[in-house]
């Protein structure tokens, strides 16, 4: 394996890792605890662009399933069955869209990389909601209604997720400038791979 697979290995794990720590950092809540895992979901995102931060979120959940207890209800491949699956999902696409909106900007300052998480945590939001509508409604014979899932599934935990995605955005901009060099090293490395 060579030195830029490594680093790009090394960052892509690092946020899965993160993202894991921070569902065991948490406020029980009915169906829908609120965790720290978005936290990361957004920084992973902002700091290893869409394609890797995606790719974090796809090994996080993809070893949750493998039955590694990284979830915040356990895991294994019957966690599709939970109700809160769908932001799991989320977090994927989250991450992509985060670091999609964040790469075409050249210099992006603390308000680019908020904005980025907020239309992150709309696409978690987005798919997370309704597949807890679904979840309840079908496979757990819960029956409830839009505004009951709105309530729990959105209500109870956007105000939290807002202050993350806050706090994410200051932390980004921090950080931004590490991340991005060593992005750069590796594409420049792997240009010059291509040419020899």
């Amino acid at each position: 394996m060579n030195k830029n697979s490594t680093v790009s290995l090394v960052t892509v794990s690092l946020f899965a890792s993160l993202t894991a720590v921070g569902a065991f950092i948490k406020i029980p809540l009915p169906y829908v605890p609120f965790t720290l895992q978005v936290l990361f979901v957004f920084l992973a995102g902002s700091l290893l662009g869409g394609k890797r931060g995606m790719q974090s979120q796809l090994v996080y959940v993809g070893i949750g399933l493998a039955g590694v207890p990284v979830f915040t209800q356990g895991a294994g491949i019957g966690y599709v069955l939970q109700p809160t699956f769908g932001y799991l999902i989320g977090f994927i696409a989250g991450a992509f869209v985060v670091g999609w909106m964040t790469e075409r900007i050249s210099n992006p300052k603390t308000y680019h990389f908020i904005l980025a998480n907020f239309a992150g945590l709309l696409v978690v939001y987005l798919i997370g909601v309704p597949y807890l509508y679904m979840a309840l409604n079908t496979w757990l014979g819960v029956p409830s209604s839009w505004a009951h899932i709105l309530m729990i599934g959105f209500v109870y935990s956007i105000a939290g997720d807002i202050v993350i995605l806050v706090i994410a955005g200051f932390l980004a901009t921090r950080l931004y400038k590490v991340f991005y060099s060593i992005r750069n090293n590796n594409k420049t490395n792997i240009q010059r791979e291509r040419t020899i």
